[in-house]
């Protein structure tokens, strides 16, 4: 190991410890939308689920074509699907999905994550440091 892996590796760790630093330091961004999961209950009665499905597909085709629901994906387990709602506070989010036809016949639970801008990538934005300048009088 030369001095300079040395270096280079003491100037990685300096710059990760500063990096998380300012990154604690701000405050979380605002939420844009909040990423949801709508899981079948495992108790779920299967003809009921079956039932019920026209209905919930009909919803949330009616909210994705009304702007509410931004993206939606099947979940690979097969439980369920996760959709990015466009709303800014679970508030807004558990508003909508308690309309859906699955949670108002209790068949599904949710969960909800607001998310906004992955902020610390304003640091990439900012102007390098100048290099220092030497005095020409010297």
């Amino acid at each position: 190991m030369t001095i300079h892996t040395i270096w280079r590796g003491t100037l990685s760790a300096a710059f990760l410890l500063l990096a998380s630093a300012l990154v604690s330091a701000q405050t979380p961004p605002a939420a844009s939308v909040v990423l949801t999961t709508l899981t079948i209950r495992a108790d779920a009665d299967r003809p009921q689920i079956m039932k019920t499905m026209p209905d919930e597909v009909r919803a949330t085709v009616k909210l994705y074509l009304d702007g509410k629901i931004q993206q939606w994906y099947a979940r690979a387990d097969g439980r369920g699907v996760v959709f990015i709602l466009n709303c800014s506070t679970v508030a807004a989010a558990k508003a909508i999905t308690d309309d859906l036809p699955l949670s108002k016949a209790n068949l599904a639970t949710f969960e909800f994550v607001p998310l906004g801008p992955l902020t610390p990538l304003r640091m990439l934005l900012a102007d390098p440091a100048s290099p220092p300048q030497r005095n020409p009088g010297r």
